[in-house]
């Protein structure tokens, strides 16, 4: 499987749902809904530790390194097991599409990608990278119902996303091509044509009326990943570029922690993003801080689900009832374990 994998590897919110239909409109590649196969594999114990699991990590890692160190060729043994239980998985989902090429789009990837380029050093690999302030807005108002302080309790995403990929595209441990989102909204059949050079398939222009229906049914698969803008157009769009900025409008507060955010990653990894420091700073510093009233999304059921997402994460971290549900969870890992 490994010489008919592609990797689309990107933070959330980056346009990788996009670009992954644009990809899955190719006749040569199956795009399924994103797999999330990699990243458990790679907290089994032998490389990261496993702090959630209902079993003893500690235990887990020392015995699985000791098993690891047993196998004839040590780790490459390890791999080759590990790759066995993807590579089935891989070729199984791939198999009735009649494509040659499987595509996985999973954004927690980027978490892991010292263990996915040792599992498939020969994949190929597409880094796509956004404006790091719309991609923080969007993760905010999709799926925070724009609590932005709800929103970075539970996953401070830029933090923890720009310096991984931005090593990644640093140190090219495997091959790669790398894609920014506001090249491929405004000229996407150039940006389509190096990715297909780099997958070594011909440029096929329906990837980029990627939207398109064919016998009645869509040409990419449906599932996780951006379930409101992807879904509403049919080709790349440059609507959202200034997006970011209308958003954060007027909204003093949430402005602040965008600086915050800014001050906490480093120039290099920006620069290799493909942004500058200074850029992003003026950018910030030239949007309004007072005057814009806080606009509400129409109600839909994806709405109604954050909205209550975020309830929930609020009350846990705010209130007795959080506190209660907090510790009758804790109480049950430790049983559990």
């Amino acid at each position: 499987m490994q010489d008919r994998l592609v990797f689309l590897i990107g933070s959330m919110r980056s346009g990788s749902t996009m670009l992954a239909r644009m990809l899955g409109a190719h006749p040569a590649i199956h795009s399924p809904a994103e797999p999330h196969l990699v990243t458990p594999l790679a907290h089994l114990g032998y490389y990261e530790k496993v702090e959630k699991a209902a079993y003893e990590p500690h235990i887990t890692q020392q015995a699985m390194r000791e098993i690891v160190r047993a196998l004839p060729r040590g780790e490459d043994d390890y791999l080759d097991a590990m790759r066995a239980l993807t590579d089935t998985l891989y070729e199984r989902l791939l198999a009735p599409t009649g494509r040659t090429h499987l595509l996985d789009k999973t954004p927690a990837y980027a978490l892991v990608l010292d263990f996915l380029a040792k599992l498939y050093p020969r994949a190929k690999y597409v880094v796509l990278t956004r404006h790091p302030m719309a991609v923080w807005s969007s993760y905010v108002e999709s799926f925070f119902d724009g609590d932005h302080e709800a929103a970075h309790r539970h996953n401070p995403m830029l933090e923890r996303y720009v310096p991984p990929i931005a090593r990644f595209l640093r140190e090219r441990p495997v091959p790669l091509v790398h894609v920014r989102y506001e090249e491929l909204v405004r000229d996407p059949e150039a940006q389509a044509r190096r990715i297909c050079e780099h997958l070594e398939l011909p440029f096929e222009p329906g990837m980029i009326e990627y939207g398109e229906q064919q016998g009645g049914r869509t040409r990419t698969a449906r599932g996780l990943g951006d379930p409101i803008q992807a879904g509403k157009e049919s080709r790349p769009t440059t609507k959202s570029l200034a997006k970011w900025a209308r958003e954060l409008a007027g909204q003093t507060a949430k402005i602040e922690q965008c600086e915050q955010i800014l001050g906490r990653l480093y120039d290099e990894d920006l620069a290799t993003w493909g942004f500058e420091r200074t850029a992003i700073a003026a950018e910030l510093a030239a949007i309004p801080r007072e005057g814009g009233a806080v606009r509400r999304k129409p109600l839909d059921a994806h709405t109604l689900e954050r909205r209550l997402l975020v309830w929930l994460r609020r009350d846990i971290h705010r209130n007795a009832l959080g506190r209660l549900v907090r510790k009758v969870r804790d109480a049950c890992d430790v049983l559990l374990r």
